[in-house]
């Protein structure tokens, strides 16, 4: 399996309000994929407001990370304005597979 990276940011008209409707299954969902999901968290800005996630999931390829990021309920519910999905390899740090 290969290492991809989801970078999301909230769409700036209104993911804000979209992001806090969709909060409660979007958990649900992302805490049922299992260890699939290497690390998850909210990006935040300088006053700590949530303006976007971050994903480092297991996948089988891009294609597999794209379906992965079109069953986020973020994803359906329009709270995301651009989402960048890259491999990546883990080089450093706690959390590394053998």
């Amino acid at each position: 399996m290969a290492l991809f990276c989801l970078h999301c940011l909230d769409n700036e008209t209104d993911g804000a309000a979209r992001r806090a409707a969709a909060r409660p299954s979007h958990l649900e969902w992302a805490g049922g994929l299992g260890p699939v999901v290497r690390m998850a968290g909210p990006l935040l800005d300088s006053e700590g407001r949530m303006v976007g996630s971050v994903f480092l999931i297991e996948a089988e390829s891009l294609a597999a990370a794209r379906a992965l990021n079109a069953a986020d309920p973020y994803s359906k519910a329009g709270v995301f304005g651009k989402v960048t999905i890259n491999e990546t390899r883990w080089a450093i740090g706690e959390g590394k597979s053998a």
